[in-house]
């Protein structure tokens, strides 16, 4: 298990919120000791920021989490691919 800090307040180049979903926002976060960017659609970013909620956790441990199990899938596949299986887990149960 690879492991992850992350900026406890990640950096954001942040899409207006009156921005269409899927316009993209940066994080940079420090991951693994490495300093990277993590762009995402506007709705991916308040799906993970809901989930994070949900669970109970910051958005920098959720994101943590993700990576600490992605393989070899880059980190921001990762997280779409997550907040992807966490809705459609809700729309089936």
């Amino acid at each position: 298990m690879r492991k992850s800090r992350l900026d406890p307040q990640p950096s954001a180049d942040p899409a207006p919120l009156d921005s269409p979903p899927t316009a993209l926002a940066k994080h940079s976060l420090v991951v693994a000791g490495h300093r990277t960017s993590v762009s995402l659609e506007r709705a991916f970013w308040e799906a993970l920021k809901s989930a994070a909620a949900e669970e109970g956790c910051s958005l920098a441990a959720l994101v943590a989490r993700v990576d600490a199990g992605r393989g070899a899938a880059n980190l921001s596949s990762a997280l779409r691919v997550f907040a992807l299986q966490r809705a459609l887990a809700k729309t089936r149960g």
